[in-house]
């Protein structure tokens, strides 16, 4: 029997994230994906995790970002991105100066909620997808898989899905935007935050490492589209080299180096094989 675009996304499970997936439908990824073709029109592309310890982005969620990007492009669709300070120069440095990248300011609630406003009003976005983003806790903070406060360091992202627009979400580890889905869960789970992320989306999307799910939500709009949008394995190593070089670093160990949660681009480039074999090719 073939392996599902899920089973290969919840693969090297390190954190527990796939105890969650029976909360979800077992197709998770083909749904978002339905719902993306659903809902057609301009599309808005959130992410950037602040690593502490480095000072610097992660290497996991810009390029997933950009494959679902040049996936929904190539589907005719009008793709821009917002992120914050930190992960700017990265996100920059993948997606090149022709497309439109928003800086969301580090501020306030009040200031947030306005920015958030603003930016919905000029991009006019009939969906938005966010992809590792850190999401508000209950408790109005942000935290890292460390249950460490990363407030002062991220933008709240969060109100650009309170205003009803049509929304997907992509998480590994329980404190991303979309995990609030599934926050009553979260904290069963002993290697999860117990103060899980609260935002919610329409659609959401676990996976072992978010560019994965990323990846796997590619994988289930070329299913539907009937072609093969995926990036290549040697785009996507390229992609994390230039991040790294960029500024980025591994997420888990805050080290500068070509690894995306602790994998290596090989065991990157593995995976993305077997969601290539999964689509056909």
């Amino acid at each position: 029997m073939a392996e599902s675009i899920e089973d290969i996304i919840l693969d090297h499970d390190n954190r527990g994230v796939s105890h969650l997936r029976s909360h979800l439908p077992s197709d998770f990824c083909r749904q978002a994906a339905q719902y993306i073709m659903d809902h057609p029109g301009d599309v808005t592309i959130v992410t950037g995790f602040y690593i502490l310890s480095a000072g610097s982005p992660e290497t996991d969620g810009p390029s997933g970002a950009l494959a679902i990007g040049k996936a929904l492009e190539a589907l005719g669709r009008r793709v821009s991105y917002v992120t914050d300070a930190c992960t700017m120069p990265v996100l920059r440095d993948l997606v090149g100066s022709d497309t439109e990248i928003t800086d969301f300011p580090i501020a306030d609630v009040a200031t947030s909620r306005r920015v958030a406003g603003e930016i919905l009003d000029r991009l006019k976005p009939a969906l938005i997808i966010s992809i590792e983003r850190c999401g508000r806790t209950g408790s109005d903070t942000y935290l890292n898989m460390r249950s460490v406060d990363i407030t002062p360091h991220t933008a709240r992202l969060d109100y650009l899905f309170e205003a009803g627009v049509p929304s997907v979400g992509i998480g590994d580890g329980g404190n991303e935007i979309g995990m609030g889905n599934l926050a009553e869960f979260i904290p069963a789970v002993d290697t999860l935050p117990k103060d899980p992320a609260v935002t919610k989306v329409d659609r959401l999307i676990i996976s072992s490492v978010s560019n994965w799910g990323g990846y796997g939500l590619v994988a289930a709009l070329s299913q539907l589209a009937g072609r093969n949008l995926l990036p290549s394995v040697e785009n996507e190593t390229r992609l994390i080299h230039r991040m790294v070089d960029a500024g980025a670093v591994d997420g888990t160990t805050g080290d500068r180096k070509y690894f995306v949660d602790g994998f290596t681009t090989e065991e990157n480039g593995a995976l993305l094989t077997r969601l290539h074999a999964a689509v056909g090719g």
